[in-house]
C-alpha cells in the first residue's frame, strides 16, 4: 500500500495534465462556434453528443468507470456549448420582443385588482400591503378566478398566495401559471399571525368547535391540544371568521386573522396562536401585461424536460456559468405527458443584466416550453 501523499502527488501530475487538455479542448470549442456562427448552425447537436458518449464508452476498457466517464463527457460537452454560447452571442430579441421596461408599475385612479378569498382574508392584506388600503378591488372564490378576471380584462392586476414558509408550494398555483398567459410584476410577504376569535360574550366552557382552513389548524394544533373542543374546516381564515359573526353561536370559535376578526366584529381571546412564530407567506402579483422595472431583482421562469439522466444538471449549470444564482427550484409532473417534467425556477437578476440573458438565451435552446413568468 502506498502512502497517501504519494498517491495525491500522482493525482496532481495527472490534474495538470488534463487542465491542459482542458484548455486545447475549449479551444477547439471556440473554433466550433465560429464555424457554427458563419454557417448559421445549431450550437446543440443532440446526435453528435450522443455519438461521443458511446464512442468514448467504447473506447473505455473498465466497466466500473463507465458511469464516471458517461457523467465526465456530458459535463465537458454542456461546458463547451456554454462557452459557444458565449462567443457566438447571437442577436435575442425574445426578450425585448416580450417584455417593456418600465419606470414604475403603472397603477392609477381606475386601477383595479383581484384577489382569491372574501374581505379580511390574508391574500386581502397582502393586496393592501402593496397597493394600499384605497385601491379599487373585488375578490373571487377560486385561485383560477384571479387568472381568469385578468383574462377577460376584468382587473388589471391579480394577488394569488405562492408559498408558505411552514407548509411549502401552495397546490395548483404552478399549473395555472401554464394555463394562463399572465406576468409576474411583484411579490409581496405577510406574516401570518393567527388568533382566537369569537362572539365578545363567548364562554369558554360552552365552546364546542373551532372553525379554521385546515392549515390554520394544523399551524396552531399545540395550542389546541390543551383543549377539548372539535375542530372543523372552512374555506379560509376569514370565512370562518364570517360564520362565527353570522350564525351568532356562542359555542363556536375561530381562528383568524387580527384584521378579519376587527372586520367582523368579534372578540380576540388568545394573539398569535400558531406554534411557528416566523410564519410567513408570500404572495405573487399577476398582470397581463408582460412588464418590469429596472430595479427587479427576482427572475422566475419554467421550462420542462424529459426524465433523462443528467438534463437538469446540464442546464441549471447555464445559471453557474454565467454567474447567476438560483433561489428556488420547483418540478411538478407535466399532465398528460408521461415522464417530462415542468421545472420552476428563481433566480436574481434584472431582464437587463448581460449575464441574465446569456443563460436563458442558453436555456431556451435546450428545453421545451420555455417561459419567463415574470421579472419583479
Amino acid at each position: 500500500m502506498r502512502e497517501l501523499k504519494d498517491i495525491r502527488k500522482d493525482i496532481d501530475a495527472v490534474d495538470e495534465q488534463l487542465i491542459e487538455l482542458f484548455k486545447q479542448r475549449m479551444n477547439y470549442q471556440g473554433e466550433v462556434a465560429l464555424l457554427k456562427r458563419d454557417s448559421d448552425m445549431e450550437i446543440i447537436d443532440p446526435a453528435r453528443e450522443k455519438a461521443k458518449i458511446s464512442r468514448a464508452l467504447a473506447i473505455l476498457d473498465e466497466p466500473k468507470f463507465e458511469r464516471p466517464l458517461q457523467e465526465l463527457f456530458l459535463q465537458l460537452m454542456s461546458l463547451g456549448r456554454r462557452y459557444q454560447y458565449s462567443i457566438i452571442k447571437p442577436v435575442d430579441n425574445y426578450i425585448k420582443d416580450m417584455f417593456t421596461l418600465v419606470k414604475e408599475l403603472p397603477i392609477t385612479d381606475d386601477t383595479k385588482v383581484v384577489y382569491q378569498g372574501i374581505p379580511g382574508a390574508y391574500q386581502e392584506e397582502a393586496m393592501m400591503q402593496f397597493f394600499g388600503k384605497e385601491i379599487d378591488n373585488f375578490f373571487v372564490p377560486k385561485f383560477e378566478d384571479v387568472l381568469i378576471a385578468l383574462d377577460n380584462g376584468e382587473a388589471d392586476y391579480g394577488v394569488l398566495p405562492i408559498e408558505n414558509s411552514s407548509n411549502g408550494t401552495v397546490s395548483g398555483i404552478y399549473d395555472l401559471l401554464l394555463k394562463h398567459d399572465v406576468c409576474v410584476v411583484g411579490e409581496e410577504k405577510v406574516h401570518i399571525k393567527h388568533m382566537l376569535a369569537g362572539l365578545p360574550d363567548t364562554d369558554f366552557d360552552d365552546v364546542s368547535t373551532v372553525y379554521s382552513h385546515p392549515q390554520a389548524l394544523a399551524q396552531c394544533k399545540p395550542f389546541l391540544d390543551f383543549y377539548n373542543w372539535g375542530r372543523a374546516e372552512a374555506a379560509n381564515t376569514a370565512i370562518a371568521a364570517k360564520k362565527i359573526k353570522e350564525e351568532g353561536n356562542k359555542r363556536h370559535l375561530c381562528i383568524c386573522s387580527e384584521y378579519a376578526a376587527k372586520l367582523y366584529g368579534l372578540k380576540i381571546f388568545a394573539k398569535e396562536i400558531n406554534h411557528e412564530s416566523n410564519n410567513v407567506t408570500r404572495f405573487v402579483i399577476f398582470s397581463k401585461k408582460k412588464i418590469f422595472k429596472k430595479d427587479a431583482s427576482k427572475l422566475s421562469i419554467s421550462f420542462s424536460l424529459p426524465h433523462e439522466i443528467g438534463s437538469l444538471h446540464s442546464i441549471l449549470g447555464h445559471f453557474m456559468f454565467n454567474g447567476v444564482n438560483m433561489t428556488n427550484l420547483e418540478s411538478r409532473p407535466l399532465p398528460g405527458r408521461q415522464w417530462e417534467y415542468g421545472f420552476y425556477i428563481d433566480v436574481q437578476g434584472n431582464l437587463t443584466d448581460p449575464e441574465v440573458e446569456n443563460a436563458l438565451s442558453g436555456i431556451r435552446e435546450e428545453v421545451h416550453d420555455f417561459k419567463i413568468l415574470g421579472n419583479f
